[in-house]
């Protein structure tokens, strides 16, 4: 939500400052993204007159200014606008100046050999508008050598906070005035205050009982309008409000409002969709207006039939179901209700004749309907939380007062079809709750006041019987008021207690897979690798890079978070793309988390390996990583997880996330797989946006068996009492078969003696034959309470080779 310190003191009544309002909004609970001062960046530019405008000598479409800038001399300028002109005044940029608009630091310049000091500019230089067909044109009195963005009121900051999405009532300037005031801020303005600089009377009110509920007295009409309005889905639009305004003069809407929109990033189209999307920002309240003659006999809700086609304001067209509400007339459909009227019906310029619609849709059928559609819109948003049921006849009345204000026209009378589900709920509610639930002990009549600035109703003395506002849809129960007490108090007012700590030795609280999650997470980190968080949410199209069926998410916070992760890898690959393009040359990243497959969540320990393997260094050659890289981190990553490396297979089939022959998988038995590990396989890469290479694994920490329980005591070291004997045995092995079967059958042919083994070379060329290659291993034999007989070490030979036959490994001779 955004919006401009002056568009907030047309609600607030306040001498507060930039920084009070910044730090006010935080500690209530709304949170401020960011502050924007276009003003700040036009601080330099001054308005400055044309004082005479001669033909450039050697170019038919330049002219050569001199400007008076207010400052000394005029200086010339080359300028190439077809407005320029003698007597004109604009806003001149001198040499040295940056310019936004172009991205251009200026300079003393020759333009076909004629010399330019600085330029005059146009509102897209200035980043006002799109507007650049000709510079811009001041009005006469306009002051010289005065700063125009303080001349101009560009000197407005812009706040933008992140609304929670319980808080839809401060999805308005008004809602946001009205929280502030109640922090003592200042005084919320009435209505009739907020809009008479608009233009909009008469508006005639009356203060309801908390002072804060503000009821705009209907605009006389001349009578029924020239459309049937009603409803025909009551559920997904129970109420909907219509009224014709007939003999308007659409145009350009005022400075001010244009003013208004452009500082929060909305651009000005026209007066009546300038104002539907004024009344929406200022008040919460989405309006749609439509042009009368492009409407048939009726205009009303209903469900969208099958297969129905409507083209959005957007031009783009969407395929509706009957699940959806959409606003039609007899003939076709023309707006998709709640969240974005159709292309057809839409207001132009020669428009003369105009429907208002008013209307409360259904917030879960809004939801699901934007979610099916991919559709975001300001009004989706609005309607989605809950606009103010109470407030249609408000919403109505003022928006045809802006367009009678603004296009002149005679309104007809409302109609109104349906009714809007206004609540009314009442809630019991015991000051004494707030030190209780809050930890803050507030005064009777201060948490009283508190809740009437806030629209409460409050009646009562002991405990209060307080009636929630038609605008407060949030609030459910006691505890709902003792949030809203406390957040205006100060959630930093609340003191800090201390937990109160039996005596003795605290129990250990960490289960053994917690333990085993830190232990591993502080092993990655060790060996170099930076941890990540990312999210757990991915796109469909990540999540489809597994292959696994994924969680989807009922109401996603975007289409880019639509579905839980089925693997560690894309939000790892989108982290290593971020580093890259910030210029990280190296990129290891680990993350510990959650993968969310069918048969339920997994906790999981990803990394990524990228760019260089290493600094850089004139003796090295530029290698990345590869595969082995990968692997050696898994592996080391798995002992420090408690695994039994020493009993790991290799399989080569790892899944379609890895390039097939430089990937593999690190398992007990064929069915087990402890973790994948290997180079991304391209198709991977491209569709998570990465540049390759890349390396990965995934070490799936659920897989790896528990050990069994033992004493917290050490065991005393007991060395052996014999020296251990170590024998070399060389095998031919075909060429492509992996030399780890062949270790794993010799370490395996005796568990007792043999307590060690390892490859110390393979060999292939002369002397072997072809497709075969020699593998020699080295093997350790550990003798127990006496040294070997020869009789002894030729039985564990003979064991040793008949398990290599086994793997197909024949002994050399």
């Amino acid at each position: 939500m955004k919006f401009t310190i002056d568009w907030l003191k047309e609600h607030l009544d306040t001498d507060a400052d930039l920084d009070t309002i910044v730090e006010t909004l935080n500690r209530i609970g709304h949170e401020v993204a960011s502050v924007e001062n276009a003003g700040e960046k036009l601080a330099d530019f001054r308005i400055a007159k044309v004082i005479s405008a001669e033909k450039h000598p050697n170019a038919d479409k330049l002219q050569l200014l001199k400007v008076d800038t207010g400052e000394g001399d005029p200086v010339q300028v080359v300028c190439g606008a077809p407005n320029a002109r003698a007597g004109m005044v604009g806003v001149f940029a001198a040499p040295g100046m940056y310019v936004p608009g172009i991205d251009v630091t200026l300079g003393a310049a020759k333009i076909r050999d004629v010399e330019s000091f600085g330029m005059m500019c146009s509102e897209r230089e200035l980043e006002i508008s799109e507007e650049h067909d000709g510079v811009i044109d001041l009005p006469d009195d306009a002051p010289v050598g005065e700063k125009y963005a303080q001349w101009a009121g560009l000197d407005d900051p812009a706040i933008d906070i992140e609304v929670t999405p319980n808080r839809q009532d401060c999805m308005g300037v008004r809602g946001i005035a009205r929280d502030l005031a109640a922090a003592g801020l200042g005084r919320q303005k009435t209505l009739v205050e907020a809009y008479e600089p608009a233009g909009a009377q008469p508006v005639d009110s009356t203060n309801g009982s908390n002072g804060q509920r503000i009821e705009v007295q209907p605009v006389e009409g001349e009578g029924e309008p020239s459309i049937e309005i009603r409803t025909d889905d009551p559920e997904g639009c129970p109420a909907f409000f219509g009224r014709t305004v007939a003999g308007i003069t659409n145009g350009a809407s005022p400075a001010w409002m244009q003013k208004r929109l452009r500082a929060i990033g909305q651009k000005p189209i026209s007066a009546l969709v300038d104002i539907t999307n004024f009344v929406m920002i200022d008040l919460g309240r989405p309006l749609h207006v439509y042009d009368r003659k492009k409407l048939g006999e009726a205009l009303f809700a209903r469900r969208a039939e099958d297969g129905e086609t409507l083209v959005a304001l957007n031009g783009k067209s969407y395929r509706l179901t009957p699940e959806m509400t959409v606003i039609a007339d007899e003939n076709a459909s023309h707006d998709i209700g709640g969240i974005m009227g159709g292309e057809e019906t839409g207001v132009q310029d020669d428009t003369t004749d105009i429907v208002i619609e008013c209307a409360w849709f259904d917030p879960a059928r809004i939801s699901r309907t934007g979610q099916q559609l991919g559709l975001m819109s300001d009004a989706r948003v609005r309607f989605e939380r809950g606009v103010d049921p109470a407030f249609l006849q408000d919403g109505i009345t003022i928006a045809t007062l802006l367009v009678q204000a603004l296009c002149g026209g005679k309104p007809s009378a409302t109609v109104k079809a349906g009714s809007p589900p206004v609540p009314e709920k009442s809630v019991a509610y015991d000051p004494q709750l707030c030190a209780t639930l809050g930890g803050l002990s507030v005064p009777s009549d201060k948490q009283c006041a508190t809740l009437e600035a806030l629209g409460f109703t409050v009646r009562g003395e002991g405990p209060f019987a307080v009636t929630v506002p038609s605008w407060r849809r949030d609030i459910d129960g006691a505890p709902d008021l003792v949030e809203e007490v406390l957040r205006i108090e100060g959630l930093d007012a609340i003191p800090s207690v201390p937990l109160t700590r039996a005596e003795g030795v605290a129990t250990p609280t960490a289960s053994a897979e917690q333990k085993r999650e830190r232990k591993v997470r502080r092993a990655a980190a060790a060996r170099g690798l930076n941890e990540a968080v990312t999210w757990s949410f991915i796109s469909e199209a990540e999540a489809a890079v597994s292959g696994d069926a994924p969680w989807v998410l009922a109401n996603p916070i975007s289409e880019d978070m639509k579905v839980m992760r089925t693997s560690m890898i894309p939000g790892l690959a989108a982290a290593a793309k971020r580093n890259r393009d910030l210029g990280a040359s190296t990129v290891r990243l680990f993350e510990v988390g959650r993968r969310y497959l069918a048969d339920g969540e997994h906790p999981t320990l990803g990394l990524i390996l990228a760019g260089r393997n290493g600094a850089r260094h004139w003796q090295d050659e530029d290698t990345g990583f590869d595969a082995f890289d990968a692997k050696a981190e898994a592996m080391a990553l798995l002992a420090a997880a408690g695994a039994p490396t020493d009993k790991l297979q290799l399989f080569g089939d790892a899944s379609g996330i890895y390039h097939p022959g430089r990937s593999g998988r690190l398992c007990l038995g064929p069915k087990n797989t402890l973790a994948e590990f290997g180079e991304l396989h391209p198709a991977t890469l491209k569709a998570l946006d990465l540049d390759g290479p890349a390396m990965a694994a995934e070490i799936y920490l659920d897989a790896i068996p528990m050990p069994r329980a033992s004493s917290h005591m050490r065991p005393a070291y007991a060395p052996p009492g014999q020296q251990s004997v170590t024998r070399d045995f060389a095998f031919l092995l075909d060429a492509d078969a992996p030399a780890g079967d062949l270790l794993h059958a010799v370490k395996g042919s005796d568990k007792q003696l043999i307590v060690d083994a390892r490859i110390f070379d393979v060999f292939t060329g002369e002397g072997v034959e072809d497709g075969k290659k020699s593998v020699a291993i080295e093997v350790t034999l550990q003798p127990i309470d006496k040294s070997f007989t020869e009789e002894e070490l030729k039985a564990i030979s003979d064991k040793v080779v008949k398990a290599a036959e086994k793997v197909g490994g024949e002994l050399r001779d």
